[in-house]
Order: structure tokens, then sequence, then C-alpha cells
């Protein structure tokens, strides 16, 4: 069996997902797949955090013979076992992690729920 790593398409329109996949050759681009190596969002505004590999398992398969689809190499060529972009994927990341954390809101401003015991009147 002719084993290929190459992305299958998610989402919905014009919210384009992928995950890459290790499939047979010859199954359709959304069909059944071997094992999931990883997730490609091109939606992510940071383009380093963009894709995220599973680097032993893409190893594994192209130790196997598995070939690599053109758009898949240049991702496993950057963010792969040996990637030549993985300290600036780390930075993004990060930054990614810090822009989605919410700001600690002061506990003066935190609005304050009294819970209602059944001796307190509802009309007062």
């Amino acid at each position: 069996m002719a084993v290929r790593i190459r992305m299958k398409k998610l989402g919905r329109l014009h919210r384009p997902f992928f995950r890459l996949c290790a499939t047979d050759a010859r199954t359709p681009r959304d069909g059944r797949v071997l094992e999931e190596l990883g997730t490609y969002d091109p939606l992510v505004p940071e383009v380093d955090a963009r894709a995220l590999l599973n680097a032993d398992r893409i190893a594994y398969w192209l130790s196997v013979g598995a070939q690599p689809s053109d758009k898949v190499a240049v991702l496993i060529k950057k963010y792969g076992p040996n990637g030549t972009h993985l300290q600036a994927q780390r930075e993004a990341l990060e930054r990614l992690a810090q822009t989605r954390r919410r700001p600690i809101v002061p506990e003066h401003l935190v609005p304050k729920f009294k819970p209602q015991t059944e001796s307190e009147p509802e009309g007062e």
C-alpha cells in the first residue's frame, strides 16, 4: 500500500481548516485516514503558529516510506522533527497564548452576587 501524508480539508465555507493525515494514496482527499498527524489552520493570525505537527509520528511515517504531498513537505521542512522554524513557532505560540489570556479584573469591579434567602421577601 502506497501511503501519502496529505491534508484533509475540514471547516466550512470561507473558514478552512486542515488535518495532516497519513492515508492510502488511492483514497479521496477527505476519505478514510490511517492516522492524523497534526493540524493546519490558515486563519490563525500568527503565521508560525498555524501548523501543529506530531513530529514523532511524522518521522515514523517518513521512515516507513510515506510520501508527503507538496504543501505538506513544506510544512514538515519548517515545523517537522528537524524543522527550520521551530524556534519561531514556539515564540508565535507564546505570543498567541498571551493575547488570548483575559486580563485580571480587580475585585472591586467584579459584580457581587447576593443569593436570595428564603426568609427575605422578594418584593423588598
